[in-house]
């Protein structure tokens, strides 16, 4: 396998210097393109970021850190569990065809969704599993033994697997490895990563109707937000409810940058660090927001955990109101004005780090500007995203409202 550069231009003492933003992050970093203009980007983009094939079958194509690698792939390691999402999207008949290894986050944080890749797939379940490669738990030895010709890691890993030497010690063995992103600049690397592992696994045209059905999503909000005129409404993000002390959440990263994208002021930023954080029950009741957002996941393959709320797949509507409303009984909270107002709300944790966050993205929309975005159904767009793309139905719950 032929690979042009696998890793950044560096000094004599390891420093990466001179790296570059690739362009799509310049084309894609708002967003706010009609939408035809960003479908023929994404297309524009990708060609040219793949230069011409270097040998019969192969194509070298650019990740999302600016870095190449040769196409197509065959036996394939995924460095982050819930890369799995797209995966099954692209290989919806199999999604562990071309699977090697992995690392299996779902198992403990989406037992539900891990469930049903395994009866998609039940070779998944005898799969090699490697640690997390951001903690250096990732086994270079493994991935050589196991003949991969690629390795999938997600861009918050980069800095860990180039500071260890991972990445080298890979290249020198003839594994090439992408970074992809739908976790650290949501809004503007899932197109991009969704294309490239297109073209990767060959996939091309599957990977072009996913990347157009994300975009029409996105741009509606976009499009509908613009418009919308006043005073922007203040919400507070709950990340894990239930899971640990109240309350952690998200600054201007992630879930939390989705809030400010969809028309509304994140109470967090200003008030936490850095891109996550926490605030105290006490802190939330002296901002006393407008909306929040309560997030939660299937954790019952964790051991220990408290009351935590269960949303996801095997999600019960009943269950999920009862959670919610015993998050409202801290001290003063059944006298926010989210809970008053009917404006407290649930969500799938999981999309922080899935490119299904198009329907998050729809969610807090509709639930900001309620009465101006009624007619945003996200419960529907991610069930018609499952129809069309997904080796299993939608079922359960993932947005949800207290109902008094």
């Amino acid at each position: 396998m032929v690979i042009a550069s696998t890793s950044p231009d560096r000094s004599a003492g390891g420093r990466v210097i001179g790296q570059r933003r690739p362009a799509y992050q310049s084309a894609y970093r708002r967003l706010r393109l009609p939408l035809v203009t960003l479908l023929i980007v994404s297309l524009a983009l990708l060609h040219v970021l793949t230069p011409p094939a270097v040998a019969e079958g192969a194509l070298v194509v650019t990740d999302v850190a600016g870095r190449t690698v040769t196409a197509p792939v065959q036996r394939v390691i995924l460095a982050d569990g819930r890369q799995l999402h797209l995966i099954a999207s692209l290989d919806s008949e199999d999604p562990g065809q071309r699977l090697v290894g992995w690392e299996n986050q779902l198992d403990a944080n989406e037992y539900d969704a891990w469930v049903r890749y395994q009866q998609a797939s039940p070779k998944l379940t005898e799969l090699p599993t490697f640690g997390l490669a951001q903690n250096g738990a990732f086994s270079a030895e493994q991935a050589i033994a196991l003949r991969a010709d690629l390795v999938v890691f997600g861009i918050h890993q980069l800095a860990a697997t180039r500071d260890s030497g991972l990445i080298d010690t890979l290249q020198r063995a003839g594994i090439p490895s992408v970074f992809i992103d739908w976790r650290e600049r949501q809004l503007e690397n899932t197109v991009p990563s969704i294309l490239l592992l297109g073209r990767l696994f060959g996939k091309e045209a599957r990977a072009q109707e996913i990347a157009d059905f994300y975009l029409r999503h996105v741009q509606r909000v976009f499009g509908r937000v613009e418009m919308l005129k006043g005073d922007r409404p203040t919400t507070f993000l709950i990340r894990s409810a239930g899971y640990g002390d109240c309350c952690s959440t998200f600054g201007r990263s992630n879930l939390g940058d989705l809030i400010e994208r969809a028309g509304g002021n994140n109470a967090a930023i200003g008030r936490i660090p850095g891109a996550t954080g926490s605030l105290s029950p006490e802190g939330v009741l002296s901002i006393d927001p407008e909306v929040i957002i309560a997030t939660g996941s299937d954790w019952s393959k964790t051991p220990n955990l408290g009351a935590y709320l269960s949303m996801g797949y095997d999600a019960d509507p009943a269950t999920v109101q009862e959670q919610l409303r015993k998050l409202t009984t801290a001290p003063g909270w059944a006298g926010l004005r989210a809970v008053k107002g009917q404006r407290f709300h649930g969500m799938w944790l999981g999309f922080f780090n899935n490119p299904f966050h198009f329907a998050a993205l729809e969610a807090m929309a509709k639930w900001q500007y309620p009465e101006q975005l009624a007619d945003i159904d996200p419960e529907q767009t991610l069930r018609e995203y499952h129809e069309r793309f997904m080796p299993f139905p939608l079922s359960g719950v993932f947005f949800a409202t207290l109902t008094n």
